[in-house]
């Protein structure tokens, strides 16, 4: 154990990160992959996951959220187109412009807006039409979108790429939310206007709707390993990509009537041994966690027990001290079904979404060899 460190780190398995984009692609029967890397990769960070999912050429390109997160990426080398799904200031997207970002289009004045814009980068500026088709968050509203995306097209310094759709994930009205998508690209065709790709499916489109997958598919999550909903891990065709990991700091023995954490919300009921990891919800493990959650050391689960707190987590280890200080155990990965991403959910009451993107983006991250 000398010379090693105490802090948590995050380990990223490239090898699942390839799996998991040939099973979206079977899924999704062989359409292009615009990979989502919102909120720092889902937690996994943008220059770790960027530079391995850009070697697949099912992926043709990649989705963000925000200015940072492309500027990011282009600075970690990804060449691939990217896509900026929000809204950002002129002076960014300017600067995006010029790293050859596609812009979405998605506010009344973005016609005349991102036409100014290309003017000042000096270059034809590739958009996608954000249509709002019943999500009612984002994007330019499908009953008005017709002039507008006619306007946009006529505009010589922006060239019309795609046209892309939010999902609600009520599958019934999905399909309504897809034909309200293909009937707009309908409409601007026969207007002469080319449309470019058309894409609504995320993961859990990917999953269980097949009329949504259209010209490309957008998953984030599934391409991580984690699954958008409890139906869809049936045939468990994923692999986690993280192992979440933490070496014991302390070993101690309590006994009966002895608590555990703030307000001893845990007390043993017997003799018993705990250990305690230096990890908790600030590094984006579940507070929850004390609900039900395991942590695997070495091939035995142990129980977390009292309290998640900021940074540490405490769990039982029972009559006997089976585990040392120094023992690795991995809180989070694909080791176990107990600690699978979405187990840990389901079990702590938090979302399969934030088991991944509330990882701490100050944690190491470390990216073995394949």
């Amino acid at each position: 154990m000398t010379g090693k460190s105490f802090d948590p780190w995050l380990e990223i398995d490239p090898g699942a990160l390839e799996h998991n984009v040939a099973a979206v692609s079977r899924l999704a029967g062989g359409r292009p992959i615009l990979a989502v890397l919102k909120n720092n990769a889902y937690g996994l960070g943008l220059e770790v996951a960027g530079p391995v999912l850009e070697r697949s050429a099912r992926v043709v390109g990649f989705a963000v959220v925000r200015p940072q997160e492309a500027e990011r990426l282009r600075r970690a080398g990804v060449r691939k187109p990217i896509l900026l799904m929000g809204r950002c200031g002129d002076d960014e997207a300017e600067s995006l412009a010029r790293l050859g970002v596609r812009l979405a289009a998605l506010g009344e004045d973005d016609p005349t807006r991102l036409g100014r814009v290309a003017r000042r980068a000096r270059r034809r500026v590739g958009i996608h039409l954000y249509v709002d088709t019943g999500m009612g968050r984002m994007g330019f509203s499908w009953r008005r979108a017709l002039p507008w995306a006619r306007a946009l097209a006529a505009e010589p310094v922006l060239r019309l790429e795609g046209c892309f759709t939010e999902l609600t994930e009520d599958p019934e009205f999905d399909r309504e939310q897809t034909a309200r998508l293909t009937q707009l690209a309908s409409e601007l065709r026969a207007a002469g206007v080319a449309t470019g790709a058309l894409h609504a499916a995320s993961s859990a489109g990917v999953f269980g709707q097949p009329e949504t997958h259209l010209d490309l598919v957008r998953p984030g999550i599934a391409l991580y390993g984690g699954y958008p909903n409890k139906a869809s891990m049936a045939g468990d065709l994923l692999r986690c990509a993280i192992r979440l990991r933490a070496r014991v700091v302390r070993v101690e023995h309590l006994e009966s009537g002895d608590g555990v954490s703030y307000h001893r919300r845990w007390r043993a009921t017997q003799p018993t041994w705990i250990a305690v990891l230096p990890l908790g919800h600030v590094d984006g493990f579940p507070s929850g966690a004390v609900k039900g959650a395991e942590v695997l050391v070495g091939e035995r689960l142990y129980r977390v027990i009292g309290t998640v707190s900021a940074s540490h987590t405490v769990f039982e280890v029972g009559p006997e001290p089976a585990v040392h200080v120094g023992d690795v155990a991995t809180l989070v990965g694909p080791d176990h079904p107990a600690i699978h991403p979405n187990e840990i959910a389901e079990r702590s009451g938090y979302s399969e979404y934030d088991m991944f993107m509330h990882l701490s983006p100050l944690l190491p991250r470390s990216v073995p060899a394949v």
